[in-house]
């Protein structure tokens, strides 16, 4: 869907005069005041393309189609390690999401048994998604299984063919192979697999024919447990800016952050309303507060200092990992315009 926005309230004369940008986005609740215009960014005119994922994340990798973009962690932290300074992202977190429940194995297989990982065999889609370089750093610092401790088969979870988005130069000692002609779905009901990590679950778990299950049986009460260990709540996506764009208008970070925040503002007033439920869930207001509690507050915050221990944790592991060839920095990732901001 392709949604184009003139907040200005003068006409096409005055919108002529601001500057056009493209945003492509996930269709996200916190993002929709955004996308609708009832959030507007000050001084721009915002063509929003609201696509899958995958789909925004190819193109936009491979051929820069629009100037602002939701964008991997994994790959904006790639092409930063490896120099590449032709994006430069705003500290707004589209998706996020804890991966435990992102493991899955046979159902016959070693359910809330992690350790026996050990020595095994783990597909993934791409070393370089996100989801799997979170759970390939919680496997080894939560229940001891190193990188070099299993081999790694990169394939398709569920279509064959599938292929690393960007180059892969995994650690010494690290074994990957890639798999083309079949799926991760496939190959774990067929016991050439231990496990599976994929934020998208094999098919076989999706349809419930009882022979995929995940890891863990109960994945809230560990992921909750490890949030309140870590104080991590893992960050999957953020917005990414093509460079030549935002130093020619470096105002346009700050403006582009203050319309997501309110976005997500909105969004959030309507997770609250008790008056007039917005979700069809029961129990949802009572469940966001009990989160706001859990959480301290926002359980969402934008921001680099709010978030400050998920980045660095997972600065950690993308170095570990071979994602980045130099150490990066949670300031370093971000536009500096919106590092502090003003007072009165």
């Amino acid at each position: 869907m392709v949604v184009t926005l003139r907040t200005d309230s003068k006409g096409s004369a005055l919108a002529g005069r601001r500057l056009k940008l493209t945003l492509a986005v996930n269709d996200y609740d916190h993002t929709r005041d955004l996308v609708n215009g009832d959030a507007g960014v000050e001084g721009i005119d915002l063509t929003c393309l609201r696509l899958p994922v995958e789909e925004i994340f190819w193109r936009f990798t491979h051929y820069r189609e629009w100037e602002v973009s939701e964008l991997s962690l994994a790959k904006y932290c790639w092409l930063r390690g490896h120099g590449d300074e032709s994006l430069t992202a705003i500290p707004v977190f589209t998706s996020r999401a804890f991966r435990h429940s992102a493991i899955f194995v046979a159902a016959d297989g070693p359910v809330d048994n992690p350790a026996a990982l050990h020595g095994g065999r783990i597909g993934i889609p791409e070393w370089t998604q996100t989801a799997t370089v979170y759970m390939r750093g919680i496997l080894a610092d939560e229940f001891g299984i190193g990188l070099a401790d299993v081999e790694w088969i990169q394939a398709g979870t569920n279509q064959p063919g599938r292929k690393e988005g960007v180059p892969v130069e995994v650690p010494p000692g690290v074994r990957i192979r890639s798999v083309s002609d079949r799926t991760l779905n496939e190959m774990l009901l067929d016991g050439e697999l231990d496990a599976v990590i994929a934020a998208h679950a094999p098919t076989d778990f999706l349809r419930r024919t009882g022979r995929i299950a995940q890891l863990f049986s109960d994945t809230r009460a560990v992921e909750r447990a490890y949030f309140e260990k870590t104080g991590v709540f893992p960050i999957m996506h953020v917005i990414a800016i093509q460079t030549h764009v935002y130093r020619e208008n470096r105002w346009i970070a700050m403006n582009l952050y203050k319309a997501f925040e309110q976005a997500k503002a909105q969004s959030l007033a309507r997770v609250f309303d008790i008056n007039a439920p917005r979700l069809p869930i029961p129990w949802a207001p009572v469940t966001a507060s009990e989160t706001w509690e859990l959480f301290g507050g926002d359980p969402w915050p934008y921001g680099i200092e709010g978030n400050r221990c998920t980045l660095e944790t997972f600065l950690r592991y993308a170095q570990e990992q071979g994602l980045s060839k130099a150490p990066l920095t949670a300031d370093a990732l971000f536009a500096p315009e919106v590092a502090t901001a003003y007072v009165v």
